[in-house]
């Protein structure tokens, strides 16, 4: 084979080494600070002076108004604005539904 192949070759094959241990390292050090992250909010659960119970209805509550919290008002579209909705959406909209049921 032609040299400068056989060298680009193994230059290709070096940076694939390379990648595979970058990533082997990346996925470590994320890891890492998924497990750091959660002992910051253990330390910070434990140093709340609440019973148990009440902390748990607390964090229930908490979930529940982030689940249900409307798109603030600077958000919404003003009440002048043209409607996207046209009969091609809603034709296309419809044809995916009917595709999920299949």
């Amino acid at each position: 084979m032609n040299p400068k192949i056989e060298k680009v070759v193994r230059n290709i094959d070096k940076t694939k080494d390379k990648i595979a241990e970058l990533q082997s390292q990346l996925k470590e050090l994320e890891r890492m600070k998924t497990e750091l992250e959660n002992a910051d909010i253990v330390a910070m659960v434990r140093g709340i002076d609440i019973p148990p119970a009440e902390f748990e209805a607390f964090a229930r509550a908490f979930m529940e108004q982030r689940m249900n919290t409307a798109v603030p008002d600077s958000f919404s579209a003003p009440a002048s604005s043209p409607s996207f909705y046209t009969q091609e959406n809603d034709d296309y909209e419809n044809k995916e539904a009917s595709d999920d049921e299949e």
